[in-house]
This record gives C-alpha cells, structure tokens and sequence, in this order.
C-alpha cells in the first residue's frame, strides 16, 4: 500500500492524477497515448460506454486508483483519507518494486487487455516519464471444452493432474500448441487424440533413425523451426515445421542428411517440450497415462503367439481383442510381434 500511495502522489504531482471526493483518478486526457495497446480510440470508449459517469470525475474516461472505504470494508489511512486502491494501481506498484520501471514480457488473458492493462501502461508510463511498462505483451485467447467456454458454473474445467489421467504430457502440450496462443483454443477429446498420432509420427520418424549417429545440440533447431517461434511464437507454423523435417527423415537415404535431420528433429522438439523420451519407449506405452502393465502385455503376447503357433486362431483374435480393449495396439512382422500404446 505505502507503494500504491507513492505512486499516485508522482501521478497528481506530475498532472497525470487528481483527487476529488475521497477518490484519487487518473486523468485519461493528460496521456494521449491511451488507447493504443488495445487498439481503441477514448472517444469511442466514452460513446460507447453504458454506466453513468461519476459527477466527481473530470473526463468520463478517468479510471479509479483510490476510493474511500465504509467502515465495515477493508481500508489502510491515506493523504485522501481512509480508503482502498483501486484494481489497476496494485500492479503497476507491484511490478515497480520488485521487477523495476520495465518488464521484458508482460502476459495475460485477452479479456484483460482493456481495461486493465491499458490503465496499467498509462499509469506506469505516466510515472516514470515515459518508460514503456513492458517490452513485449501476450495475451492469449479462451480456452472452450467441446465448444463451450470453460467455466466453474458450467462444472467443465479441466484442471491439469485431470488431464495428465488421460493422455501424456507431451501430448497435452503438443495439443496445446498445435494453435496459435492468440487464438481461441476448443479443446476436445478428439484433439488430444489428434496430437497423440502427431507425436506417433515424430516418434516414428526418430525409431526410424535410431541406427543413425547424431549429437543434436540446443542450436540444432532449423532455422525456419527458430524464425516461426520468433513470429509471435507461432507454434502452428513452427510445428509444420518440424513435421516436413520428418517427412523427409522418412524418405532421406544420405548417411550423412539422415544425422542432420536426426539432430534437427530432436533440437526443435526441445525447444517446445516434445520428443524427450526414447522412441522405443514411447510405442511401449512409457509415455502413456493409462497405467498399462507391460509385463501383462507381453504374457498375453506370448500366448498369443503359442495360439497361432498352434493354429488356435480363435484363441489369438480373442487374445488380440483383450489387447485393443487394453488400449494396446500390436503389430506382427518378420521379426516378431510388436506393440504400443493406441492413439
């Protein structure tokens, strides 16, 4: 509080503030930059506003940084009088103090954008002559569940040790970045099962290359991997990237390309929280949420082979049908039956 309050006194010393009434506002018109990060012009906020203005305001447009308590709120003694701050100085005081006059990265939910973080740039711009309050601003879109917006009310929040019963980390995260921060995002069962065989494909692509010799580096990730996330962090064309990376892995038969790509694969994978595990690993079911035992996946492979090694096929499609309902996907080939966890 002692810091809200310093705060506001530079903002009415230096014109930018003013007290009326028990209040302390800020006076929109003194910065005319106002506005800008959300793009909106004051006239238009003031001709489209529906509450009726304050008499003790000077413009319709000023903004609150302290109001008067009653007796039974929460209220600390001020030059105004005995009151509480309003919503926007809190942070701007709180990021002075412990982080200084600018931030690198300032984040938060779009629906923040205006009021809040326009009041909070004017505010600190205003009190440190002129120094931007951050260097950067991210705000990011809605998360809706099946098309309907996350809420405690609704009951459908979906919290992340929720999350984590029903798929692999990586795969939430890549289900996560696979749209563009900005925008909204509809999570659906089915997009985390999408990103499931996106990273079966990743995978693929890596057990594909597991004779190859390569030392991937933290600077391995192309450079059209690295220019993607510098756009805005756009994950999207970042991860279409990486998916044309293992496109031509698949296809490459240089030695020498094949490590390249190798180390490329697993350097961008990095950088975003993905392809950690061992591809062997992975099809096994290591990175799996469903708690599958191994040990009984391979009994009842083992049987399943005797069966057909018998000729009971019957017995095997039973055996093979135990699997799928397990959620385990097998696969026979020249070298025996393999297996992983379905997508």
């Amino acid at each position: 509080v002692p810091e809200m309050i310093s705060m506001m006194e530079r903002l009415i010393a230096a014109g930018h503030a003013y007290a009326a009434e028990g209040h302390v506002l800020f006076n929109v018109p003194s910065y005319p930059e106002y506005g800008r990060l959300s793009g909106r012009d004051r006239d238009e906020m003031v001709a489209g506003a529906r509450v009726e203005v304050a008499p003790y305001k000077k413009d319709p447009a000023d903004f609150v940084l302290w109001k008067p308590s009653t007796p039974e709120q929460p209220g600390w003694e001020s030059p105004w009088g005995r009151g509480r701050p309003g919503w926007h100085i809190e942070c701007s005081a709180m990021i002075e103090k412990h982080l200084g006059q600018t931030i690198d990265i300032h984040g938060g939910g779009i629906d923040l954008q205006f009021p809040h973080h326009e009041n909070e740039v004017a505010q600190s711009a205003c009190s440190h002559h002129g120094a931007p309050l951050a260097r950067f601003w991210l705000h990011n879109g809605f998360v809706n569940i099946e098309s309907e917006k996350m809420s405690k009310s609704i009951g459908n929040v979906l919290l992340v040790h929720d999350l984590i019963e029903q798929a692999p980390g990586e795969a939430i995260r890549l289900a996560l970045l696979a749209g563009h921060y900005r925008q909204p995002l509809d999570w659906t069962a089915e997009g985390l099962a999408q990103a499931k065989r996106m990273l079966d494909r990743l995978y693929g692509a890596l057990r594909n290359l597991a004779d190859v010799r390569s030392e991937p580096t933290n600077d391995a990730a192309p450079d059209a991997f690295v220019d993607a996330l510098l756009d805005d962090l756009n994950t999207p064309k970042a991860l279409s990237e990486l998916f044309a990376i293992a496109k031509r892995a698949n296809t490459e038969t240089d030695p020498g390309t094949k490590a390249l790509l190798k180390a490329e694969l697993i350097g961008a994978g990095r950088l975003i929280g993905i392809l950690e595990m061992d591809p062997e690993a992975w099809f096994a079911g290591a990175g799996s949420a469903s708690h599958i035992d191994g040990d009984e996946v391979e009994r009842l492979i083992a049987a399943r082979n005797a069966a057909r090694k018998e000729k009971n096929f019957a017995e095997a499609d039973r055996i093979r049908d135990e699997l799928a309902a397990k959620g385990v996907q097998i696969e026979d080939g020249p070298q025996g039956t393999s297996w992983r966890v379905a997508s």
